[in-house]
């Protein structure tokens, strides 16, 4: 789908957040969404966390040190930047308005704090919060995924039972119980919002009727 509307007139990019708690699946999903809807881009955050083993820098994250992201705080650098887990996270600005500005759209995988800083600046953005199928199902992907030790495994999952109350907060939620369907799902909102008319600029196509009348 072309980031031109059909007036050939391009539109701005739209903004979609995607929260879930830990071990939800979100950035799995995220990945996959990128391949399979054209004009998605998938935002690098910035994290002062140490990269694990399968991570790459500048696909996964872009890996920082305190220092380093404190003084980018101070710069303005991020649209949105949060505390998680003892470690920080933030969102580059300049990037994601270059993007929009040329009609992509741009998939932010962030936590809920992020979440509710993005909405206040930009409340337009389409929010999606992905829950598990259960708190059990929850605990076993964390500890499938061999990535924590069982404290911090305990610690992510207390932590879920807080997050997972914002689920209200965001314009849609899906049920990650199945990654392709949910996949599929995430691709259908999408989809969906960029043939809403608050997302196009159709006034020459609208003019263009018009005169036919």
């Amino acid at each position: 789908m072309s980031s031109r509307g059909s007036a050939g007139r391009r539109r701005q990019g739209l903004l979609v957040v995607v929260s879930a708690p830990s071990g939800a699946g979100k950035t799995s999903l995220c990945k996959e969404l990128v391949t399979v809807v054209p004009d998605l881009r998938h935002s690098v955050s910035y994290t002062t966390r140490p990269a694990r083993p399968a991570e790459i820098e500048g696909r996964d994250y872009r890996f920082v040190d305190q220092a380093t992201f404190r003084t980018m705080i101070k710069d303005g650098a991020f649209l949105e930047w949060a505390e998680v887990y003892g470690h920080l996270y933030g969102t580059p600005r300049a990037l994601l308005r270059q993007w929009r500005e040329q009609g992509i759209d741009v998939l932010l995988d962030i936590d809920t704090q992020g979440a509710a800083q993005i909405r206040r600046q930009e409340p337009e953005a389409l929010s999606i919060y992905i829950l598990p199928p259960s708190l059990e199902a929850l605990r076993r992907r964390l500890e499938e995924r061999r990535a924590d030790a069982p404290d911090e495994i305990a610690r992510r999952l207390e932590k879920a039972r807080d997050e997972v109350k914002h689920y209200r907060d965001y314009t849609y939620v899906i049920i990650n119980d199945d990654f392709k369907s949910s996949v599929r799902r995430l691709e259908c909102i999408v989809l969906a919002e960029r043939s809403r008319t608050a997302a196009q600029d159709l006034s020459v196509l609208e003019q263009t009727l018009l005169a036919g009348t």
